[in-house]
């Protein structure tokens, strides 16, 4: 089985990516491809053409009427498309990645078009990290870690013509898939900090809310193990 791992990329938030890439390739032990998904890499390419604009310096989706709170919101979707893989992992940037993803990888089903936590996250504040809004909608975080079967036929449609003029709903509650068709890993595979249980030791860890480096989120679980990554990358 052939794989690889994208993380989505946004300029804002350019030392979440180095620690979430530093933190994987730290402790994976097989030669996986790790990289970034670059919205103006896409754009350039004419992969990505939907249609966006600055509202009061947020980026606005015109076809959801609705803001994005990274760049990658939407192209995470365009992963199959991009992996020449069977296997690809989307994984967004503010994460902290504290086991070999071989793990992970070693629990692909063929029978699922994607794996993902099933998370229940109902969040109760109107904003998150950076200021920007908090939505709230069925299936909220699924689509934070996706591991993708880019050989199921399901798949297929998520072409860059579909991707781009869909709303982002329907993508991120994945509704071009059968509910059988997505499978479910542990919740240590995207554990929400400040909202997941206690009890769980997080393989990966999700700084959902705000990255240690915000102001606010200084001692956020697992901020000292994070900073930790992002003093060896700098050095």
């Amino acid at each position: 089985m052939s794989a690889s791992v994208w993380i989505g990329f946004d300029p804002r938030e350019a030392a979440a990516f180095a620690v979430a890439r530093t933190s994987i390739r730290s402790r994976l032990t097989l030669p996986i491809p790790v990289r970034g998904l670059v919205l103006s890499e896409l754009q350039k390419d004419g992969i990505y053409t939907r249609p966006t604009e600055r509202r009061e310096g947020r980026l606005w989706d015109t076809i959801s009427g609705a803001p994005m709170a990274t760049e990658f919101a939407i192209s995470r979707f365009l992963v199959p498309f991009l992996a020449d893989t069977d296997w690809a992992l989307f994984m967004d940037c503010d994460m902290l990645v504290r086991a070999n993803l071989r793990e992970l990888f070693d629990q692909a089903d063929s029978d699922k078009a994607v794996m993902v936590v099933k998370h229940d996250h109902q969040p109760t504040s109107a904003t998150k990290m950076d200021g920007q809004i908090q939505t709230s909608y069925q299936k909220k975080n699924w689509s934070s870690v996706i591991l993708f079967n880019c050989k199921h036929p399901s798949n297929n449609v998520l072409t860059p013509e579909f991707v781009n003029t869909q709303r982002g709903l329907h993508l991120h509650q994945f509704c071009w898939l059968k509910d059988e068709e997505i499978g479910e890993l542990g919740q240590e595979w995207n554990w929400l900090a400040g909202h997941s249980g206690d009890n769980i030791d997080p393989k990966i860890c999700h700084h959902t809310d705000g990255v240690p480096f915000m102001p606010g989120y200084e001692d956020a679980p697992y901020a000292d193990e994070w900073r930790e990554v992002l003093t060896r990358w700098a050095s």
